[in-house]
């Protein structure tokens, strides 16, 4: 049986019906962003626990983490002579007494960037260049701050800071060939880092790669920029089945100024998703993954020789997951060392000796453990975030390293999540839910409420005044037996005799989740101006997300798109017969992997689906990239059909509704390709739709009024498409539904769909 579980009103939504209600504008959203909620950035705690720092009106600021005064100004570039630049970031020496100060800086990718750097001496107030000769990249302290290591131009160097004497490690770096200690455009997007080096403990070596992308294929994207020819931008970029950089690993040793290979086997086609030093300097850990990504070993690497000796592997019938790699951890005492796995089936948290064997799981049941926090080796705990109570919320505990004693320091229900400081003394926890914004507040040890940071009541207060509509939350159990979690926003004048048109969103991405008690965004602004303008906005997990287990989110495996087009076709269906709803007027909307997916779903669901809008889509898995897609499908040579099956270029004759596909041109990551030859299948094909492309825009398609410009466009369509019911209202009476789209039995199987010949 169907069930459907409606969160109570929230107090504020009860209350705005008492006021004058304002009507949410695409201008106030997108272009006077007077609906932004307040955040705290990220805070940069001191060592001492009990204060942290923040960079305001040009200064870095002390403040006390309990009482939220301001107790020093570290640094003011009004008091040192000839210093006149913005600072754009900051990072402190392990003693404290320096800070590498950032200016000038430039984006290149999503996580690279370069800028000048200059090092800061608290103690006698000098601020010097870095390096004159160029802007830098990712400058490191080692941690006795006597050293800094930066990249530039692709090469590695380190400057002594008693000297002044800048070392080149290495010498034949070159654009679009060879990269030390910077990752390529693949290992920076796909596994989630930049900066390619690490100092030992002793600051005394370090240990880098090199990447050789001389055999990687190169893409180029075109920006016009009122000149007499359009610019072009080159960069490597390997697609599926193609090959990758040759990535290997060096340590270099200060002493004797030489660099020592280390030795990683035969097969270079493999991967090298991180490496960190152990406590001890004498042994290097590299991550060595297969190409496949189901087989990943920790190797400790000798310094001195370059030989290695495996620590722990660990193999999967499916793949190993992005997120447990940045949780390593070696602790102190030079014995033990943190690790997660989903060996158990459900991700969590263990414990091992330095011989590779198990000593404890230290968290488990059938829940995801969701974020690693740290260990307090001094109080031997643990602190994480986890999902143990809902795969929708989160909740964050401590427990001991022993797995016994576990904690909850933020069990609100919700959303939350915790930074702590480095003596794990004082916390800050941000919670939030679907229907209230974030509130940061301050706790101590012993989870004492200190003060409140920020708590949104601007934002609250517009709520109030805008007259937003709760997010309710429901479920329902498709024809396969699934239950599938989702949210859904009912007009502002809401009647259940009438029928309103649907609009649902989208992402799907293995792992993902957009079905949580969670606040939104921008786009829950957007949301609640459909609503009001009498749409029903709502959002499904399908399977292949996350929260849920390792079994829920991996079923997808050489298949992507198909249990998450049936999924999101049947949770159409589903909305499509509930009595308040129209089943002719369902549109579907999704952006990269959720524009994939909405463009599947309306070839694959044509029958369902009347509209759907497409942005920044994946539209065949063999246009992208090797790494995220052959995690999830192998090549294409070795699984076809699983890419001819599921991708939107092979069913472009299927298309019967309104179908609006957006891209930005200078989109590094899904690149244009994607959509010009999808519109080139629907031509091929004689099939009609309609299409915006944004010159010199990247994947999030901003700057200027794009996103306005983006946003009245998409609801211009859906207004055209969808006819929402304030605009064109419809009872039941005066026009029945179709009775086969409303009453089709949950139980009935979906027909077999081949792929449309290209």
């Amino acid at each position: 049986m169907i069930r459907l579980t409606f969160i109570a009103l929230a107090i504020l939504g009860l209350s705005s019906f008492m006021v004058a209600q304002k009507d949410i504008t695409l201008e106030g959203i997108w272009k006077d962003y007077e609906f932004n909620a307040q955040s705290v950035p990220g805070f940069n705690f001191l060592k001492d626990g009990k204060h942290y720092t923040r960079l305001e009106d040009n200064k870095i600021q002390q403040y006390d983490l309990s009482t939220g005064e301001l107790a020093a100004t570290l640094l003011d570039p009004a008091s040192i002579r000839d210093f006149s630049q913005h600072i754009d970031g900051y990072s402190f020496s392990e003693d404290e007494g320096k800070i590498l100060v950032e200016t000038e800086s430039e984006q290149i990718y999503r996580r690279s960037s370069r800028a000048n750097y200059l090092v800061y001496d608290r103690q006698s107030g000098s601020m010097t260049p870095l390096y004159p000769e160029g802007k830098q990249q990712y400058a490191t302290f080692n941690p006795q701050a006597d050293k800094v290591a930066f990249v530039h131009d692709n090469n590695l160097y380190y400057k002594d800071l008693a000297t002044g004497k800048v070392v080149a490690i290495t010498k034949d770096g070159e654009y679009n060939k060879i990269i030390y200690g910077a990752t390529d455009w693949v290992y920076e997007e796909e596994l989630s880092f930049a900066r390619a080096f690490e100092w030992s403990p002793d600051g005394m070596r370090l240990g880098f790669y090199r990447f050789d992308e001389s055999e990687v294929k190169e893409f180029t994207m075109t920006n016009y920029r009122d000149e007499l020819y359009p610019e072009y931008e080159t960069f490597k970029y390997p697609k599926v089945g193609e090959q990758n950089s040759k990535v290997d690993i060096y340590i270099f040793d200060l002493r004797v100024g030489k660099s020592l290979p280390v030795f990683l086997g035969q097969d270079k086609d493999i991967y090298i998703p991180r490496i960190k030093w152990t406590a001890n300097s004498d042994k290097l850990c590299v991550l060595r993954m297969n190409r496949h990504q189901n087989h990943i070993e920790l190797l400790l690497a000798d310094p001195r020789s370059g030989e290695t000796e495996l620590l722990l592997e660990e193999k999967n019938k499916y793949y190993i997951s992005e997120e447990v790699l940045d949780n390593l951890t070696f602790l102190k005492n030079g014995k033990q060392f943190i690790w997660t796995s989903e060996m158990d089936g459900w991700h969590h948290i263990y414990l091992y000796d330095m011989k590779g064997r198990k000593v404890e799981q230290i968290t488990k049941g059938k829940w995801e453990v969701t974020a690693f926090y740290g260990v307090d080796e001094k109080a031997g705990r643990v602190y994480y975030q986890a999902a143990e109570n809902s795969p929708m919320e989160r909740q964050v505990y401590s427990i001991g390293l022993d797995g016994k004693d576990k904690q909850v320091l933020a069990g609100e229900s919700g959303w939350n999540s915790a930074q702590f400081s480095q003596t794990y003394d004082y916390y800050v926890v941000t919670h939030s839910t679907a229907n209230k914004p974030a509130t940061y507040t301050v706790l101590d040890r012993k989870g004492r409420r200190l003060r409140v940071i920020e708590e949104n009541l601007g934002l609250k207060k517009k709520m109030q005044e805008y007259g937003v509509q709760p997010i309710e939350f429901f479920s329902f159990k498709t024809q396969e037996g699934v239950d599938l979690n989702g949210w859904m926003i009912k007009p502002r004048d809401f009647k259940e005799t009438r029928q309103y048109p649907v609009f649902m969103f989208v992402y799907g991405g293995p792992g993902s989740q957009q079905v949580t008690d969670s606040w939104k965004g921008f786009n829950y602004w957007w949301f609640q101006m459909l609503a009001q303008q009498g749409y029903i906005v709502a959002c499904v997990d399908n399977r292949g997300t996350g929260g849920r287990g390792e079994e829920f989110k991996k079923m997808t495996y050489q298949q992507l798109g198909y249990y998450e087009t049936l999924d999101q076709i049947q949770a159409a269906k589903y909305l499509g017969s509930l009595k308040y709803t129209d089943p002719a007027r369902i549109g579907i909307f999704g952006w990269s992997y959720g524009g994939y997916m909405s463009s599947l779903c309306i070839l694959k669901g044509n029958d369902v689906f009347k509209a759907a809008i497409a942005v920044a889509p994946v539209t065949n898995w063999k246009w992208y990239d090797t790494i995220y897609t052959e995690r999830y499908m192998r090549t294409y040579q070795e699984n076809e059909k699983g890419y001819r099956e599921n991708s939107p270029v092979y069913f472009a004759g299927r298309l019967k509704g309104a179908y609006l596909l957006v891209h930005g041109m200078s989109d590094d990551n899904v690149h244009f390709q994607h959509t010009a030859e999808m519109a080139n299948a629907l031509i091929n094909a004689n099939k009609q739709f309609e299409t915006y492309f944004y010159p010199n825009r990247n994947h999030g398609i901003y700057g200027g009024n794009a996103r306005l410009h983006l946003y009245t466009k998409m609801t211009a369509f859906l207004d055209a498409n969808l006819k929402p019911a304030g605009k064109a209202q419809r009872e039941p009476a005066q026009q029945p539904v179709n009775p086969r789209l409303r009453k089709a039995p949950m139980g009935q199987k979906l027909p077999a769909q081949a792929p449309v010949k290209e």
